[in-house]
């Protein structure tokens, strides 16, 4: 899920070069059940959704202002939605890259590791801030078995 303000089109063949704040979340499965508690856990009421038309996304227009779905080609993804399908590539291979054989009870940390670090190119002179507070607030929510 990414959190993100319209921007102006950009010029012919450019991606929009500002994107708001990115969030992920680990979902078992894509059902519209699993999907519509993560939105309405995750979301304010008064969010504005984005997404492809999936069937999973049929009934999210209850716990939000509005929801736009789309059917995007496969020769037009990068067009729709860029920064969604950058994001995720981008996640994708730095958890290849770094951590080589991520066990599911981590993958959560990763990618908000993953998030801060994308999400900290706009935070400026308050990078300080925002991490002492991110440090702070953080609970280690997963307990390693030796043996």
């Amino acid at each position: 899920m990414a959190e993100s303000q319209w921007v102006d089109s950009p010029k012919k063949g450019k991606k929009p070069r500002r994107v708001g704040y990115l969030k992920m979340k680990v979902i078992d499965d894509l059902n519209k059940e699993t999907i519509n508690k993560v939105v309405q856990d995750s979301l304010s009421s008064k969010s504005e959704l984005i997404t492809d038309d999936s069937t999973s996304y049929v009934d999210l227009k209850g716990h939000v202002k509005s929801h736009y779905s789309e059917v995007i080609p496969k020769d037009r993804i990068g067009e729709k939605l860029p920064w969604i399908h950058i994001a995720i590539s981008n996640a994708k291979r730095q958890l290849l890259n770094s951590y080589h054989n991520v066990k599911p009870e981590f993958l959560q940390s990763y990618l908000d590791e993953f998030c801060y670090k994308f999400n900290r190119r706009y935070f400026g002179e308050v990078l300080f801030g925002r991490l002492l507070v991110a440090a702070v607030s953080s609970k280690n929510e997963f307990r390693y078995k030796y043996g």
